[in-house]
């Protein structure tokens, strides 16, 4: 575990004795400049101690600066809307295919009867989690969307949104890649929508990487999509998957594409730095999780690269490094459910959020919940459906989030 000193008021003072290439990345992120791909690589490749709780407290210094110490969640329902996929990943227990035991396709009773239960436990979002374009490699799935009423699996997905809205959650959507014909689809019953990077490099396509049986992880396509919804003015969440056999420089150039996306269109509303975790039953298991050293100090250079996003790490996925990750620069954890599992992950459950919140407490942070839209995205004109705005009221008088 990296030891960090908890206070550090006068960041600058931790600049003393460093590298001069470190130092001088470090003094540009303290004085208000994001950090260019050349000053990311020197900061992500430290590994001296000093080095790397330099970076650390600069970058939690400037999180604080410009986002406050407000860190946010937001109580969510998992609806797993199929669990059926055609890509393969290196890494994935969530997908199946239609004649395992485990595969499922929720059907519209379950996902009322799910969002339903989710509400009354106070939950605000509803997540629909789902494989890629199933309908594409499964004739049998094809005839349970038929039977369903619908020709594709977006249209089931804007139905199942449609019955979230119903029971008064607010949905978000990550369906994979979507054509731009489709998000508009389902924008109108979306507060927001989201889509992993996961890395920018065409590298991890390759033969016997972890993407090598996931053609819809090819990065180009998935940054289309992401232009297009940017194009669209849709609230979008995003993000990078650390552990998977990407480099260093790899993860810069990652973090650099989705901020060159947003200051186009101003549409990513949270970044996630996301851990790998190895699962027996995958080709991956064998695999090394990321150090949380090396998680910390991507979310730190992602910090300094970004200045006032907002940056989002899993809690479930690194338990004991929570007050770590807090000083390396999030201000988010995401959905947390009081309801569903972490279909993606379920071998790692929710924390409590009592817990956190003292966490974060003890680390002079207050801990709120928010709505599947971040506040700033509610006023901006074409960002939200007007149909949807009544809702998005009421929820967030009903959690006591400001709009504001």
């Amino acid at each position: 575990m990296l030891w960090v000193e908890p206070t550090l008021p006068h960041p600058e003072d931790t600049l003393r004795d460093l590298r001069s290439l470190v130092r001088s990345a470090l003094e540009a992120g303290l004085a208000g400049r994001a950090l260019e791909a050349e000053q990311a690589q020197v900061l992500i490749d430290c590994d001296a101690p000093a080095e790397i709780a330099a970076l650390i407290a600069v970058a939690g210094h400037v999180r604080t600066l410009l986002k406050g110490t407000v860190v946010t969640y937001s109580p969510k329902v998992f609806l797993p809307v199929t669990n059926l996929c055609r890509d393969r990943c290196g890494y994935c227990t969530f997908r199946s295919d239609p004649d395992d035991v485990q595969a499922w396709t929720m059907l519209p009773e379950e996902i009322r009867a799910a969002s339903r239960k989710g509400r009354g436990l106070d939950c605000v979002e509803a997540l629909m989690c789902l494989g890629d374009k199933p309908e594409l490699a499964f004739r049998s799935y094809r005839h349970t969307l038929s039977v369903l009423g619908h020709e594709d699996t977006i249209g089931y997905v804007r139905q199942a949104c449609e019955i979230a809205l119903d029971e008064n959650l607010l949905p978000h959507t990550n369906a994979g890649l979507m054509t731009r014909d489709e998000l508009a689809l389902l924008k109108p019953v979306n507060v927001s929508m989201g889509l992993m990077l996961e890395n920018i490099s065409p590298r991890l396509r390759g033969k016997g990487e972890a993407h090598y049986y996931a053609p819809d992880k090819d990065p180009q396509r998935r940054m289309a999509m992401m232009r297009d919804a940017g194009e669209l003015q849709i609230p979008f969440t995003t993000g990078i998957l650390l552990g998977i056999g990407e480099t260093r420089a790899e993860v810069v150039t990652s973090l650099a594409a989705i901020h060159d996306l947003h200051q186009r269109y101003g549409h990513i509303q949270e970044i996630i730095i996301q851990n790998f975790r190895a699962k027996p039953t995958t080709r991956m298991a064998t695999k090394p999780e990321p150090q949380n050293v090396e998680i910390a100090k991507t979310i730190a250079v992602a910090r300094l690269m970004t200045r006032d996003m907002n940056l989002q790490a899993p809690p479930n996925l690194s338990p004991y490094d929570h007050r770590l990750f807090l000083r390396a620069g999030i201000n988010d954890w995401g959905g947390m459910s009081p309801l569903t599992p972490d279909y993606v992950n379920p071998e790692a459950p929710w924390p409590h959020v009592a817990v956190l919140k003292g966490t974060c407490s003890s680390e002079g942070f207050t801990l709120q919940p928010r709505l599947p839209l971040y506040a700033e995205y509610v006023e901006r004109t074409g960002f939200v459906d007007p149909a949807l705005r009544p809702t998005i009221q009421a929820r967030a008088a009903d959690r006591g989030v400001s709009l504001c």
